[in-house]
């Protein structure tokens, strides 16, 4: 449910649909084009979003131990800008993205072998604004 009035970057929003069918490296590569000119509050906003598509395409790919890196990072980044930002329910992102990583954080194995479970996979749904 997206607020017609709002108006989003095209770019954020064209990440958003490489995201939502698990393109990663291409929600990576959109984003990354907004954020590298973006000089604004949103900034590590974007910077967050960029590394979540960076540690599920790790993740993806079983580099789980960059994934785990690269998740913390962007959760340090998205948890500034709850419970909402952009449009996008933060807190409820982050519990799915969480939910998803949950067996790669509890891992301690030096070279772990952790499968992405594809309904874990967090979407990013914009919501109307009241």
């Amino acid at each position: 449910m997206l607020d017609e009035t709002a108006t989003y970057d095209p770019l954020y929003l064209k990440g958003i649909e490489h995201f939502n069918i698990c393109d990663f490296f291409e929600a990576h590569e959109t984003w990354e084009e907004l954020w590298t000119e973006y000089r604004g509050p949103a900034r590590k906003f974007y910077q967050g979003l960029i590394q979540a598509a960076v540690a599920l395409h790790h993740f993806g790919n079983g580099n789980i131990r960059g994934a785990k890196k690269v998740y913390l990072t962007s959760r340090g980044h998205l948890e500034n800008y709850c419970p909402s930002y952009e449009g996008l329910d933060l807190e409820n992102f982050l519990h799915q993205y969480a939910q998803c990583f949950e067996d790669v954080l509890a891992n301690t194995d030096e070279f772990p072998s952790i499968e992405i479970v594809p309904d874990l996979i967090p979407e990013i749904h914009l919501q109307q604004t009241p």
